[in-house]
């Protein structure tokens, strides 16, 4: 029952996004009537989200005894950085936008688990895509280029003098935009098979104003190796897990770095081994697994079908059958991602 429940408080908090209710109380308490007149929407809705909001410890509420009508809601001001503000570490409101996208996709999960395929990023559609980049973007503009990158001297270094990054698996883009922007002599070339992200990508690194230094092509990354190298770093940032062939573009990867350039890679910070009942991040993340990232891997075939929890052995398998001598954990402290610079072979 208390899932139960959290799944639909999680829907409630995804309307509040979608309908930017929550944006329009930052700041600003309303009444049901002044809430809807801000956002065009319908007053008797907008009423039952507030008394629900309220009633599930979200909103404040001024005067409880009130009339419906009459009731004047807020946003605490902490909450602001977990609704509102797309850019700071604490905003996990993309999570209930990812979840609500990937649960609407079980009817089809239903039929490829049957089958064994599955339903790759562009059946998934934009909100699925949207959501995961929404989700990592505080990261990849804050700590990846103040935190991560520094904690390798000579990556930062070289950066610093305007080397080269190769960002594989980019999606909307966030990652190569984040680092050009931490590194103003560096040039980033992004790649990713998904189209619709490529172009999203390209939009805002116009907007962040650093298209002059950042490029974004769509390609399969697993054909990169063909390319010239000579890049200072290369960074796989949350997609490993996701990838079909996670060997053969670990070996393209090894081959775009420079001699003493780097590969890094980024994902979840799971458990070292399998353990029942598990930690909260690897429940987390067998939740996303089902419902998005193994099914997205196997909608390719042949497929090393990883899913999501991909434990530090599995990725140190793949880094050595792609011809690296392993992998070094960097000492990084993050709620969710595990940082691992792979050692060339």
């Amino acid at each position: 029952m208390a899932s139960v429940t959290a799944t639909l408080e999680v829907a409630a908090v995804e309307l509040g996004r979608r309908l930017g209710w929550y944006r329009a109380l930052d700041g600003a308490p309303a009444t049901a009537g002044q809430l809807a007149e801000r956002t065009g929407t319908d007053e008797r809705y907008a009423r039952e989200w507030l008394e629900q909001q309220a009633v599930a410890g979200i909103l404040t509420v001024d005067d409880p005894a009130a009339g419906p009508a009459q009731r004047c809601y807020g946003l605490p001001p902490g909450y602001r950085a977990v609704l509102v503000d797309e850019l700071d570490l604490l905003y996990t409101i993309p999570l209930a936008w990812a979840a609500m996208a990937f649960v609407r996709n079980v009817p089809r999960l239903a039929e490829v688990y049957r089958e064994g395929s599955g339903p790759g990023w562009a059946e998934m559609g934009p909100d699925a895509r949207e959501a995961q980049a929404a989700a990592n973007r505080p990261f990849f503009a804050g700590p990846l280029g103040s935190e991560v990158l520094p904690a390798l001297p000579d990556v930062d270094a070289a950066l610093r003098a305007g080397g080269r990054v190769a960002d594989v698996g980019c999606g909307l883009g966030w990652s190569s935009i984040g680092m050009a922007t931490a590194y103003p002599a560096a040039r980033v070339d992004g790649f990713d098979v998904d189209a619709p992200s490529i172009e999203r990508a390209r939009t805002a690194a116009a907007g962040a104003g650093v298209a002059d230094r950042v490029t974004f092509t769509v390609v399969d990354a697993g054909g990169l190796g063909d390319r010239a190298g000579g890049y200072d770093l290369v960074t796989a940032l949350e997609c490993v897990h996701d990838l079909p062939d996670p060997v053969g573009v670990l070996s393209a990867a090894r081959r775009l770095a420079a001699p003493g350039g780097t590969v890094l890679v980024a994902d979840e910070k799971v458990a070292e081994t399998f353990t029942a009942p598990g930690g909260d991040v690897d429940r987390l993340m067998y939740g996303y697994s089902l419902t998005c990232c193994l099914p997205d891997g196997l909608s390719s075939r042949p497929s090393a079908g990883t899913g999501t929890v991909m434990r530090p052995d599995t990725l140190a398998g793949y880094a050595r059958d792609a011809g690296f001598a392993g992998v070094d954990v960097l000492p990084v402290e993050h709620d969710f991602f595990r940082f691992y610079r792979l050692r060339p072979g």
